[in-house]
């Protein structure tokens, strides 16, 4: 009701069964936790509004739509209209990002009549934004494929994650910061093995015993001959005697 303005249906059943959600995770170094993800929705309350009031508490301070330059065109890549900090565009704040930049609720058409059609964008240190997706449904599935890991947004920039940032994508979600080599190389992350080989048995040549070398039927023949006439000649010598 403060700024004239519905929140789009799937944020609305959203913050119908929870208001605001945050969840962290950690990792053991040195049997030390240390904090590493963490995804955030904020609460209702919390879901303030960017561009309406001055930067610093000080006279004359500039204001983000001071600071906003129309003709930059940085991070949109895909030629759609940039959000913008004055009163054409409404812009709520969802998650802080730990200050690495800020995801926002946008609605991109406040005048005269604030349009129900929203978008997530994400809106980094450098003040440039990012399109994210159309959905609050469809940001909130990337944020939890992504594992709220640090500075997972900037993987929508042009200029990606810090090195740091990529190492633990890289232990974490190798194939999520891979993702133009996947749409290159569809078979890139396949695994190509071929059960054909894996499984072929191995034709193992049996071992032939070796047998002695027979002998030709005629000498079989011959060598009987001559035991039986050994035997004769035995048998007579015994008898003479």
């Amino acid at each position: 009701q403060k700024n004239s303005c519905v929140l789009p249906e799937d944020l609305k059943n959203f913050y119908l069964m929870t208001d605001g959600f945050q969840m962290t995770w950690s990792v053991k170094t040195d049997d030390t936790p240390m904090p590493l993800g963490s995804m955030v929705i904020n609460s209702v309350s919390k879901l303030c509004r960017l561009g309406g009031s001055s930067m610093y508490a000080l006279p004359n301070a500039p204001t983000l739509a001071d600071l906003e330059d129309d003709t930059d065109e940085e991070g949109n890549g895909d030629k759609l209209e940039k959000p913008h900090f004055d009163s054409r565009s409404l812009i709520f704040e969802l998650d802080p990002c730990n200050g690495n930049g800020k995801v926002c609720l946008v609605y991109k058409h406040a005048e005269p009549v604030v349009s129900p059609d929203t978008e997530i964008w994400f809106l980094d240190r450098a003040l440039y934004w990012h399109f994210l997706t159309k959905t609050f449904t469809a940001y909130y599935r990337l944020l939890i494929t992504h594992l709220g890991l640090p500075q997972w947004q900037y993987a929508f920039t042009s200029y990606g994650v810090s090195p740091q940032a990529k190492q633990w994508f890289n232990m974490y979600k190798p194939i999520t910061i891979n993702t133009a080599l996947l749409s290159e190389e569809a078979d890139s992350f396949v695994n190509k093995l071929d059960p054909n080989k894996v499984f072929k048995s191995k034709n193992k040549t049996p071992v032939l015993k070796k047998k002695p070398p027979s002998q030709p039927p005629g000498s079989q023949k011959s060598h009987t001959s001559m035991t039986s006439a050994k035997t004769s000649s035995l048998a007579g010598n015994s008898s003479r005697k």
